[in-house]
């Protein structure tokens, strides 16, 4: 027995592996395309949403009497295996590949075909009795099952995200909740400025987070209005009348998703705006992420020669050459990972203009670039949480101390002594290493009773009547 066997199409004959579910238009994109190494069976989800694509057109030709009872019910088993991830590893090709994604349709069109013949009794490759392009690909183009693949993905992806992004919000909020009561000095372009908690600190990043959740999701809906039924450019040639509107219903019913078709299909099939919307909800997000990241290293700076107000969790060892040196590698790596989303986003931004006349050929790029933007978020999100967020703990006398040695509390004195007054006394406690407490006291500009009052931190936190 040989170990290939050989298929054909247009450009001719090719040798198969004798054991795999793919078939000869796959094989020609692993052999054409080696170019990131990331292959659909990377992308489960992906994976998952082809399947339910094939799902919905086999029940939607079944519908529409143009398949028979047996074939459709093989047909639907098989890509209920696909959805359950039962042929992942079939799908071995690179996720950046020209074609317009044709490659990744006919993989999922080889695979679900050659399943089917094996549940006959048939040979893999004996497609006269279940042909990918004739019966899997029925009244489907890959510009319409594709892109509708991808977007189902994504719904689904981001579902993951944003589930991942709650719990690093809520980790963050227990933070400021367990923060609450350590005053420390507020920072305005790396100068002091005024008191707040470290708590308030904590909250802060937590509310600037949540607000990511409703962009990530409301673009996200996006995603559910699709082509299928478009075919090649958007007319619907060679799918019957009233197939679009059908397979969306079953679409929706068989994902769960409220899918529905694109008012305009022509102009639905190179559309790609919802991709550049969404992937810059994950540029957003990734800003933020990026910036907290680069508070929680100044703020864990030191020991002895930066702020040194909170301690994050020792991780590794930081250093080759210096003992004792321990490095904020998890807040590092996350900064790292947001940069890679936020070019990532400029990668689906010229995809997305490429696009020309009735497609849009650069759809693979596009949809790794989303994909993976999301797969790395979800997995930064993960590592801060469990690995920083929540064994992170507070100095809290060191953040007291420099509250009291700060100058910028005199900012607190304005409204009782005058801004000229306050930038005397800022002035000279600058240049003599005098506190301000002992120079107001020393000019004798306020008593000590009420200088007390004013400088009690309590009194800074948050708006008051002035005393």
């Amino acid at each position: 027995m040989t170990d290939y066997r050989i298929e054909s199409d247009l450009l001719g004959e090719l040798q198969v592996p004798a054991q795999a579910y793919y078939g000869v238009q796959t094989q020609r994109a692993i052999n054409n395309f080696k170019i990131s190494g990331q292959t659909l069976s990377q992308f489960p989800e992906f994976i998952k949403a082809l399947g339910y694509v094939k799902k919905g057109a086999a029940r939607t030709n079944y519908e529409l009497g143009l398949l028979d009872e047996e074939l459709y019910q093989y047909i639907v088993k098989a890509c209920d295996e696909v959805v359950e991830g039962k042929f992942d590893d079939q799908f071995p090709i690179d996720m950046i590949q020209g074609g317009a994604g044709t490659s990744v349709n006919m993989n999922a069109n080889e695979v679900i075909a050659n399943r089917v013949l094996e549940m006959m009794g048939k040979e893999r490759g004996d497609y006269q009795f279940c042909s990918p392009n004739d019966h899997i690909n029925l009244s489907q183009s890959t510009n319409d099952a594709y892109p509708t693949a991808i977007k189902i993905a994504l719904y689904n992806m981001n579902a993951i995200l944003v589930e991942k992004l709650i719990k690093t919000i809520d980790a963050f909020r227990a933070k400021g909740v367990a923060f609450n009561d350590v005053i420390k000095m507020g920072r305005t372009q790396l100068q002091d400025a005024v008191p707040m908690t470290l708590g308030q600190e904590f909250e802060a990043y937590a509310a600037n987070l949540e607000e990511d959740i409703s962009k990530l999701n409301n673009n996200a809906l996006l995603f559910v209005e699709i082509n299928m039924g478009a075919t090649a450019i958007g007319t619907g040639l060679n799918a019957p009348p009233m197939y679009a509107k059908r397979c969306a219903l079953n679409l929706a019913e068989i994902t769960g998703m409220p899918m529905v078709t694109a008012p305009n299909l022509v102009e639905a099939t190179p559309d790609t705006g919802s991709y550049v919307i969404y992937s810059s909800a994950m540029k957003r997000l990734a800003v933020k992420m990026s910036k907290i990241c680069n508070d929680l290293r100044l703020l864990a700076s030191g020991p002895r020669a930066g702020f040194f107000e909170i301690n994050l969790p020792p991780m590794q060892p930081g250093s080759s050459i210096m003992p004792g040196k321990v490095n904020p590698v998890i807040p590092e790596v996350v900064n790292q990972v947001c940069y890679k989303v936020i070019g990532n986003d400029l990668t689906v931004t010229f995809a997305a203009e490429a696009g020309q006349l009735q497609l849009n050929v650069m759809e693979p790029v596009l949809c790794h670039a989303i994909m993976e933007s999301n797969n790395f978020m979800c997995n930064a999100l993960d590592t801060l949480r469990e690995k920083c967020i929540v064994g992170i703990t507070a100095n809290k006398e060191v953040c007291l101390n420099m509250v009291k040695n700060s100058i910028g509390i005199v900012t607190a004195l304005n409204p009782y002594i005058g801004y000229k007054n306050s930038t005397k006394i800022a002035q000279e406690a600058l240049e003599t290493g005098k506190s301000v407490y002992d120079l107001v006291l020393e000019y004798q500009i306020l008593t000590q009773e009420k200088l007390d009052a004013i400088l009690d931190p309590a009194n800074m936190l948050s708006p008051h009547n002035l005393l």
